[in-house]
């Protein structure tokens, strides 16, 4: 087992001059009226507005410069360092920085309120921050609120007054490698729970989980140095760096796009020649719905070198991987199930090689177990319904502060997902839903993904949500959210009949025409729709806290 530090330092080692992570803003392509011809002409320039690269040399040195600067403040091993900035060439290296430094990352969901900031700043104990220009405002408005933050860097231009430059700060800086002991078994990061509502969890992972997740994605998906990487997902959630960490252990590219429009997506995957990209379900959706109508034409695109789409984040619909393959015949396929408990990428997942189980999220990924228990604790046999259970490297080590939480979810090494899931008779694990989404309707145990999935392949519904919402008579009833495509139109009388194919107790007994809201890992916010149709007067934070 190596450190991912060390996997850096091996890259710059054998790969100095290649290019390691190059960041694409389309948005401001567009503005500046940039031609494909001068696009492609910075493909060896330092920097640009639109397109930025760094070579694994100059990663490692950036990482090494911002080590030495923490370690020069006086920091210790195991302190920690919040991190909220928007994907950027600079994020990656910071991240490598803290870690090389020995102290414990601390990413920030970009969505948090100032309030929530504070928060998970002050829970984790960081005793510094690093922010970028979007949240200039949020962090001004606490500045003085933070309990143990002694260090506050700001990474752009002009610089507010209440911080210090990034830039500076790492200007006189040794780009050589800071001396500190570390072991796959040192706190390296603290990942909070994905929700956007309520208190998040504190997630405290070891190096030994990055590392990790580093093998696991790589043996999944089979990475090489010729790969190149395509991450759109936010940064700071497990899911999009460590799909990342598998090209990076071999020295594979990664692209950071800047963006989710599905012009830009097929662009930049274009463009950069990505062989890999890594979608959530709205956005391969809103892909296919852009072809069906005519927004985008795939003939205008060199996509030769994409072979793998792959999934991840929430239950799949096997109707969305049916389009997908009618459009991209030759693209590999692969579902992935994770959690950010897990180290996020592959603890569970289909496997390219299973396309005729497309509906599962597969079989246990590489270094890792999976069973599925009974409330006692015992495995169920193959076709029944039981609680998600994963073994591996990659299972966190505690929430952080919380050890009634921890006992909860883990259990002799397994960690209890929370997931509802049964087994076939191949082996083939199927996720039924969450344990708390569950409804319960007249006695019946009503399973709202397989209504989504139904729903889902009508062709007029671009996404929808099922809840249950509190009955006098029933105990719930099943409510489904619809959200429809544009361009389309459908009633609500429609919608009734296309559910007739159900078993009438699995029926929607009330429908909303409404956007169905996701978080930014493509999770549906369940706790907000509970909240708005259930007319519950709590909040959705209320909401959110009750059901964890």
């Amino acid at each position: 087992k190596m450190l991912i530090t060390e996997i850096l330092k091996q890259n710059k080692n054998l790969y100095a001059n290649d290019v390691a992570l190059i960041e694409v803003n389309p948005e401001e392509a567009e503005k500046r009226k940039v031609t494909w011809k001068e696009y492609n002409l910075v493909e060896t320039a330092i920097s640009e507005p639109y397109r930025k690269q760094i070579t694994w040399k100059e990663f490692d040195d950036k990482a090494n410069k911002f080590a030495n600067y923490l370690l020069a403040r006086g920091f210790k091993k195991g302190d920690k360092v919040s991190l909220l900035l928007m994907n950027s060439i600079e994020w990656l290296p910071i991240y490598f920085g803290i870690l090389k430094a020995g102290l414990v990352v601390v990413p920030l969901n970009y969505r948090y309120t100032a309030d929530e900031i504070l928060y998970c700043v002050d829970f984790a104990d960081s005793v510094a921050i690093v922010f970028g220009f979007e949240f200039i405002g949020r962090i001004e408005s606490i500045i003085d609120r933070f309990t143990n933050v002694k260090s506050v860097l700001y990474v752009g231009e002009e610089t507010p007054k209440f911080a210090e430059s990034y830039y500076e700060a790492i200007s006189s800086c040794s780009h050589k490698e800071p001396q500190v002991d570390l072991s796959i078994d040192d706190n390296a990061a603290i990942y909070y729970s994905s929700g956007t509502t309520g208190l998040p969890k504190a997630i405290l992972h070891t190096h030994k989980s990055l590392y990790c997740a580093c093998i696991t994605e790589n043996k999944n998906h089979y990475q090489t140095k010729k790969d190149t990487f395509l991450c759109i997902p936010p940064l700071y959630h497990t899911g999009a760096k460590m799909h990342w960490f598998g090209s990076f252990l071999v020295g594979g590219k990664g692209v950071l796009l800047r963006g989710v429009k599905p012009k830009w997506i097929l662009e930049t995957a274009s463009r950069e020649k990505a062989s890999i990209v890594w979608l959530l379900v709205p956005w391969a959706q809103d892909i296919l719905d852009a072809i069906d109508r005519n927004e985008v034409d795939l003939q205008d695109y060199d996509l030769s070198n994409w072979r793998l789409m792959h999934i991840g984040a929430q239950p799949v619909p096997p109707s969305l991987v049916k389009r997908w393959k009618e459009k991209f015949p030759n693209h590999e396929y692969d579902t992935n199930y994770g959690l950010s408990e897990s180290i996020g990428p592959g603890c569970v997942h289909l496997g390219i090689e299973n396309s005729h189980k497309i509906g599962a999220i597969g079989i246990p990924g590489y270094g890792w177990q999976a069973k599925i228990f009974d409330e006692n604790k015992n495995e169920v046999k193959n076709g029944d319904v039981g609680e998600l259970a994963v073994k591996g490297d990659g299972v966190m080590k505690c929430y952080y502060k919380d050890e009634k939480a921890t006992n909860d979810v883990l259990y002799n090494g397994w960690l209890l997902t929370g997931d509802m899931a049964m087994k076939d008779k191949d082996g083939f694990i199927y996720l039924v839903d969450r344990k708390k989404d569950v409804i319960i309707s007249g006695g019946e145990n009503i399973y709202p993904v397989q209504i989504e999935d139904y729903l889902r392949s009508n062709i007029k519904i671009k996404d929808v949500a099922v809840i249950g919402i509190p009955d006098k008579r029933l105990g719930e009833i099943v409510v489904a959210i619809i959200e429809v495509k544009d361009g389309f139109e459908l009633t609500e009388e429609e919608a009734f009949n296309y559910c007739k194919a159900l078993p009438r107790y699995k029926c929607p007994r009330k429908i909303y025409f409404d956007k169905v809201p996701r978080n930014p890992t493509g999770k549906i916010e369940k706790p907000v729709l509970r909240t708005k149709y259930s007319g519950d007067s709590r909040t959705a934070v209320e909401v959110q806290l009750e059901e964890n």
